[in-house]
């Protein structure tokens, strides 16, 4: 199933798949995020990891504009251990070095204690380590 959530002028932001065959919830974040989007989005793929029963998330970061500090507090105090509570236990970001975005996720890597995080800036070996810790390594 995939989700696409968009903003107020009919951009998306953010796009959610349920990988079933990975056991895996992608979500492939672009543009500008407002804590507004960032809250929404993450709300979004929590329920769909709950849904399916997974606990594994690649979290694509890489077309974002900018940086998303203004969200930080919330993510690490709020939705994390929510998420952990919903079954995330493996969240692989995936980001573009030294860009605004990553600086954000740098943040978020760094003090992030609810679930396990690792950054990646390449997508396939992101998705080989989720399929290792979901028990669907090829």
């Amino acid at each position: 199933m995939k989700q696409e959530l968009k903003s107020s002028l009919g951009r998306p932001y953010v796009t959610i798949e349920d990988d079933a065959a990975n056991h895996i919830i992608t979500v492939d974040w672009v543009g500008y995020l407002t804590a507004d989007s960032v809250q929404a989005g993450a709300h979004a793929y929590t329920q769909a990891l709950a849904k399916a029963g997974y606990k594994c998330v690649l979290n694509d970061t890489r077309r974002v504009i900018g940086p998303w500090d203004h969200s930080l507090e919330w993510a690490l105090n709020e939705w994390a251990p929510n998420a952990a509570a919903a079954g995330l236990r493996y969240f692989a970001m995936v980001t573009t070095p030294d860009s605004l975005a990553d600086g954000s996720a740098q943040s978020f890597y760094a003090q992030i204690k609810s679930f396990e995080v690792r950054m990646f800036d390449d997508e396939v070996e992101a998705k080989h380590w989720l399929q290792k810790c979901s028990g669907v390594a090829r």
